[in-house]
């Protein structure tokens, strides 16, 4: 929960973890969808601090967690681990530059269709296939939006061709269209 001392940096090994804050009138906010494959955390364990965020898991899932003596001796010692951290550290910093963008100018199609392209980042979810098994609820609560919304502007995707809806699923059919979707 945001405002916990947490001395890991953590990783989704299964599943589907939302990050994002409730503010104190209780409106939520989602800022990423975590899937398999992403790690998170580094910023509180490199400053020593609180998280500023919350974690939910959406669905049964499995994290791996690195304590803080470990993960300091790999920043002090290893080259790799660096280039790897410095490479989440960037395209995590362009993700949310793209949340603020796209909350800002385009319509929810537009901003699920990106949010949904988000998820096959891969440096941060390498291990993220063409489907998602994904409600319709969890898709909205990764964007923002009502599961009613999410319903509406899925079928509208769909019926362009860019994805195929199933049964507690998504499947990805033109990832390139998602990603630039509302241009």
């Amino acid at each position: 929960m945001r405002g916990d001392h947490f001395d890991y940096w953590a990783g989704v090994v299964t599943g589907l973890v939302r990050m994002g804050i409730v503010s104190r009138r209780g409106k939520a906010t989602t800022f990423t969808g975590l899937a398999a494959g992403a790690w998170f955390g580094e910023g509180s364990v490199l400053k020593n601090e609180a998280r500023r965020y919350d974690l939910v898991a959406l669905r049964d899932s499995r994290i791996a967690m690195m304590d803080r003596a470990t993960f300091f001796w790999l920043f002090e010692n290893s080259v790799g681990f660096n280039r790897f951290l410095v490479g989440q550290l960037n395209e995590r910093l362009g993700q949310f530059i793209g949340l603020v963008e796209h909350g800002r100018t385009l319509d929810a199609t537009a901003r699920l269709a990106r949010g949904i392209a988000s998820l096959f980042n891969p440096i941060l979810y390498p291990e993220t296939a063409r489907h998602l098994d994904i409600t319709q609820e969890e898709i909205g609560a990764l964007i923002g939006i009502s599961r009613q919304n999410a319903n509406q502007c899925l079928k509208k995707l769909e019926q362009q061709g860019l994805l195929k809806l199933e049964y507690a699923g998504v499947t990805i059919l033109d990832l390139e269209q998602l990603r630039h979707y509302g241009e």
